[in-house]
């Protein structure tokens, strides 16, 4: 688990019947102990007697609206508050994150990925207490690599695949012993594909560990840095060996070279949202 217990501990503060029991009964099923409240000032109430780890906050809510709910809430806690809205509500969650929410999901969703967001935001909440391989053998390391604490760290702190060779504590890449320039971005979009080699990463998935922060509709951010990544370490970025797409799913590094699923089109047409 992320944090120091033995259960994250969740409120979930919605309206609609179906989908707070649907909620209750499968978050209790991923390990999470569920607090429900049914409006904004049951979820005021519930929130200051269970101190929850994380608040999942509808937006639409009768009485009181989510807005004010998530202003209430931020005035006496950092908590972090993940924000459930409606396709027609963009007005609203730009306004709640503005106001320090954590981040937003749209109905309907996968319980998959709900639970995959919510973990990548108590990451960030409450980071891993034990100091990087990295860390240790020469000290602090970028924060932009912080969160990266599971990259592949050799003796000289670099690892490999195919004529491409990447150095963690000086943040730099060689192709065939030229170096090549990354963005910040690009160089942690790679770290985080090498965490191990081989393991696919879900577009959600890295878009929470890169961009988690900024408000994003759609993946073509994501595509876009993946495009790029390719063109300066495929040999042919047009027929990719190393990035390989998984089809439907997200994207891995496979360093022997061999040939995965056909790349995606990049970057994806417009309005496709961040959860496809």
């Amino acid at each position: 688990m992320v944090v120091e217990r033995d259960s994250i501990k969740v409120l979930v503060v919605e309206d609609e019947e179906s989908y707070r029991q649907a909620l209750a009964s499968g978050l209790a099923h991923e390990g999470f102990e569920v607090v429900l409240a049914a409006d904004g000032p049951e979820g005021i109430r519930q929130f200051a007697d269970h101190q929850p780890d994380i608040v999942l906050l509808d937006m639409l809510l009768p009485g009181m609206h989510g807005i004010d709910v998530c202003r209430k809430l931020r005035a006496v806690s950092e908590v972090p508050i993940l924000m459930v809205s409606a396709v027609d509500t963009e007005l609203d969650v730009v306004l709640g994150l503005e106001l320090g929410a954590s981040g937003y999901v749209t109905k309907p969703f996968r319980l998959r990925e709900l639970v995959a967001r919510m973990h990548a935001i108590l990451r960030r909440v409450h980071p891993r207490g034990m100091p990087t391989p990295v860390e240790v053998a020469t000290g602090p390391v970028h924060p932009s690599a912080a969160r990266f604490t599971d990259v592949p760290v050799t003796d000289g702190h670099e690892t490999a695949f195919g004529v491409v060779t990447m150095d963690f504590v000086r943040r730099e890449v060689t192709v065939a012993g030229s170096p090549v320039h990354l963005s910040r971005k690009e160089f942690d979009l790679l770290a985080a594909l090498l965490r191990p080699a081989r393991r696919v990463r879900s577009r959600d998935e890295l878009i929470d560990l890169l961009w988690p922060d900024t408000y994003l509709t759609d993946t073509r951010t994501l595509d876009t840095h993946i495009h790029r990544l390719r063109s300066k370490l495929e040999p042919d970025p047009t027929d990719p060996r190393y990035i390989v797409t998984v089809r439907g799913v997200g994207f891995r590094i496979d360093p022997d070279g061999t040939f995965g699923d056909p790349p995606a089109t990049e970057p994806r047409e417009a309005g496709e949202s961040v959860s496809a």
